[in-house]
């Protein structure tokens, strides 16, 4: 896996995009070069050519993360793929016929962008029929040792041979061992693979690593070239978060990452004053619609306000549209929403679903209460008995809260303690690998969830 923006990918998922954006490339540039054999250079470099392919080239890109064509979960569902291809496909076709129709000028001309969506229909699934065939490939697979046993262990086995998109081939773990599981036992079964020329990795999952790790061998293979690695690495690797069940104060402090320079704060801060001023002015027109279907469908304020929890543990005022009807927690006090939650009214849910009810927080953005990437900000109510209930809660206040963030595009909204556990979990991933890549790909991911109508979470 090679990390990009602080998080980690495989290597086939960059490779299948950086040979995806030159074929793209590639494909309109012969298009252009075919249907303008006289006189292709001018096309391509007095009338901007280069430009537009760049353009296009983009374009397809964005479509295909869009339809989750670089999700490495599900590259090898093979039908799904070659569908969401062909509607990606369809609509740079639709929307080549489009700019050709309104912006003529603006297109290679002489059919070179027909010719280039051909050759790049040809070229793509060439391409993923390729990639799919050379990762199963012996040579390109890494050679995984797993020390340990236990539900953890098995855990990252399973995660690990499932996702052979992952180009990692577990070749033995320690569950394997019959008979008393002892330090000498453990030491035997991992360099009899080792000396093979077997293992190239060797992953520790022990639960309880006092008599039974094999502390001299891992020395030696590590000094041999053999990497060593603890599981909470890995399992943070494949699943985008840091599982709090297992985790030592220890590695929260000798963990690569949870480090904010000064740059980064002062260049977020300057990026969501931005972002904030932009979603406002951008909003203005929908406001007074917005207002006036609040107050026609209930009665009460069209704003409200709530204590939050933010950075540092301080409390500051969140504001959102009302989506509630004015008297909800008069009777059972502090209470989640839940799904088809009766207090919700009918304009409140369009607002809930379409992320509109959000709108006011901008302010809170432009205050620096917020950040537009964070941790959701809780109310001080659950804090309190959050921070009793869940080790390592009180970590995600060392980082502004957020409008959206990492696990709000990775998990489901959440109304119980288990959810609360699990976004706490995304949370501490996100605060560990915090960077400007990371908060941009967030907001992509967001807008991607609201426009596709997947909902708020």
């Amino acid at each position: 896996m090679i990390r990009v923006f602080n998080v980690y990918y495989p290597l086939r998922t960059l490779v299948l995009l950086a040979g995806e954006a030159l074929i793209v490339w590639f494909s309109f540039v012969l298009g252009t070069v075919l249907q303008h054999q006289d006189d292709s250079w001018l096309a391509l470099n007095v009338d901007g050519g280069y430009i537009k392919i760049l353009v296009f080239t983009a374009v397809v890109l964005l479509l295909s993360h869009g339809f989750d064509l670089y999700d490495s979960s599900r590259l090898g569902a093979k039908w799904e793929q070659t569908f969401r291809l062909l509607l990606v496909l369809g609509l740079v076709a639709l929307a080549l016929s489009a700019v050709g129709f309104i912006v003529p000028s603006f297109l290679p001309g002489n059919g070179s962008a027909l010719v280039g969506l051909t050759i790049l229909t040809l070229l793509l699934f060439g391409w993923r029929a390729f990639c799919n065939w050379l990762v199963t490939r012996p040579y390109f697979r890494e050679r995984v040792y797993v020390l340990g046993t236990g539900e953890r262990a098995q855990r990252l086995v399973n995660g690990l041979r499932q996702r052979t998109q992952l180009g990692i081939e577990v070749v033995g773990w320690t569950g394997n061992i019959e008979g008393a599981l002892k330090r000498d036992t453990v030491a035997s079964h991992l360099l009899g693979l080792a000396q093979q020329g077997n293992v190239h990795r060797v992953i520790v999952a022990m639960p309880d690593r006092r008599g039974t790790l094999p502390v001299e061998e891992l020395l030696d293979l590590r000094l041999a070239g053999v990497w060593v690695e603890d599981a909470a690495s890995w399992l943070e690797k494949i699943s985008g978060r840091i599982e709090v069940e297992h985790l030592y104060p220890s590695w929260l402090i000798f963990a690569e990452g949870f480090r904010f320079s000064t740059f980064l704060r002062v260049v977020r801060r300057l990026l969501n004053c931005s972002f904030a001023l932009i979603g406002l002015l951008l909003s203005l027109p929908l406001l007074p619609f917005i207002m006036l279907a609040i107050k026609l469908d209930s009665p009460g304020p069209v704003l409200y306000r709530q204590r939050r929890v933010g950075q540092g543990g301080h409390h500051f005022y969140c504001y959102k549209f009302r989506t509630m009807r004015r008297d909800a927690e008069a009777d059972t006090g502090a209470t989640w929403a839940t799904d088809d939650d009766p207090r919700i009214t009918r304009v409140g849910k369009i607002l809930r679903g379409s992320r509109l009810d959000e709108i006011p927080q901008l302010w809170c953005v432009l205050k620096g209460d917020m950040h537009f990437v964070g941790p959701r900000p809780e109310r001080p109510e659950f804090v309190e008995w959050l921070s009793k209930e869940i080790p390592y809660y009180g970590v995600r206040h060392a980082v502004r809260p957020g409008i959206t963030g990492w696990a709000q595009v990775q998990y489901k909204y959440g109304n119980t303690l288990e959810d609360a556990r699990e976004k706490l979990q995304y949370d501490l991933f996100y605060i560990k690998n915090a960077s400007l890549g990371l908060d941009l790909m967030i907001i992509f991911q967001t807008v991607k969830i609201v426009l596709l109508g997947r909902g708020g979470q």
